[in-house]
């Protein structure tokens, strides 16, 4: 005993720039996953978004403390978190499959995306009841080689080595397979925008290929980590990847909040003194009475005719759409342009024509409205769609 804590006593405390940084975005995932968590209630996607950023943040805290030489207080936990790190793909994907499917989750449809990181926990349980000296030669293999190991007890099995050993292995192949699968349902959901000329790219699918896109360069970091160093020796250059996820992550939360509108503030007493207007009755009144089509149609004028206050409708349609007013006109706008230039009835016309029939008052307006909702000008969309007709 006293042996293993002359051992124990050896590891060094350190404490510079590179553990205060990991340590920055570990409480920073940990405040984003429980936001998330609160946020979630009626959204599953949401839900498995903060449980793959709460595995990921408590993965890397396990790395700050194995870092900084805190984990000989708390050797019993050590490589504790592995199972986590085989959860954070897979939660990822559901994330992923949630987001962009729109489909709920159903355990017995998705129980096998739980399945490696549960039979690689069973095959670790003997490492778990192993006595300190064994998980203190652990760490001390990963992250002070030059510290002599303390003589483990006799007959020891090792025998969950055979599947420890290849740890890093299951690591990349988990997220390499869920990167594979994320990136067929981004690609389902291209095809279906792409093919059909009326449909808009929405927010969420942006941000789910923009997720798969840093899954795949967390990917290439892990593989490199793992083949410049042995063991967990590159683990910190993992968390700084880490860190700043969590805050682009915090960035484009804040991003699509409300807290920086001008009017903010004033919603509490719009909200409680507005005749109930919903959602719902400001699309029936733009769609049914093709308002967009006016080019006089503005915010102030929409809220008189349904008897509201201008704030109160731009918050109804920003947190319903994602968007503010006039892109909320402009894409009914744009969507009505895509129709008439494809329909016969409206072949007479030219292209600025068209533009001014759905409301855009001039062809500047009409043509930058026209790139950034349907990604492309309308001259090369009618090229690309001519043969076909409007439904």
């Amino acid at each position: 005993m006293e042996q293993l804590q002359y051992i124990i006593d050896q590891i060094p405390i350190r404490h510079n720039l590179v553990s205060q940084f990991m340590f920055l975005g570990v409480v920073q995932g940990l405040f984003i996953s429980m936001l998330l968590f609160l946020k979630s209630r009626k959204n599953q996607a949401l839900l498995f978004f903060g449980i793959s950023l709460l595995f990921q943040s408590i993965v890397f805290l396990d790395t700050y403390v194995c870092y900084t030489g805190l984990m000989k207080e708390i050797l019993f936990l050590n490589d504790s978190t592995e199972p986590l790190v085989l959860g954070i793909a897979p939660t990822f994907y559901l994330f992923t499959y949630g987001l962009i499917l729109r489909r709920p989750f159903n355990f017995k449809t998705h129980w096998w995306h739980f399945l490696l990181p549960v039979v690689y926990t069973l095959s670790q349980i003997p490492y778990y009841l192993a006595p300190v000296s064994i998980k203190l030669n652990a760490y001390l293999g990963a992250y002070h080689t030059h510290i002599t190991r303390v003589a483990g007890p006799e007959n020891f099995n090792y025998g969950y080595h055979h599947i420890k050993d290849i740890f890093d292995w299951l690591v990349l192949f988990s997220f390499l397979f869920y990167g594979i699968l994320s990136v067929v349902l981004v690609r389902k959901e291209w095809k279906r925008i792409r093919y059909n000329p009326y449909q808009e790219r929405t927010n969420k699918y942006l941000f789910g290929r923009n997720s798969v896109i840093i899954l795949f360069v967390v990917f290439i970091i892990i593989f490199m980590v793992f083949y410049n160093y042995e063991d967990d020796g590159g683990d910190h250059y993992i968390a700084f990847i880490q860190t700043i996820i969590a805050f682009v992550t915090t960035y484009v939360m804040l991003n699509e909040s409300r807290f920086f509108e001008k009017s903010w503030i004033a919603d509490k007493y719009e909200t409680l003194t507005s005749n109930g207007v919903h959602f719902e009755d400001i699309e029936t009144f733009v769609s049914q009475n093709n308002y967009f089509e006016s080019p006089s149609a503005s915010l102030k004028n929409l809220a008189n005719q349904l008897n509201s206050s201008s704030n109160l409708i731009s918050k109804i349609i920003n947190s319903h759409t994602g968007n503010n007013f006039n892109d909320y006109i402009n894409q009914k706008r744009v969507l009505m342009a895509k129709k008439r230039l494809l329909d016969p009835n409206y072949a007479h016309l030219t292209i600025e024509a068209i533009g001014n029939s759905v409301g855009f008052n001039s062809k500047s307006t009409f043509y930058a409205a026209f790139n950034k909702h349907a990604r492309t000008s309308p001259s090369a969309f009618f090229k690309a769609h001519k043969n076909e007709n409007p439904s």
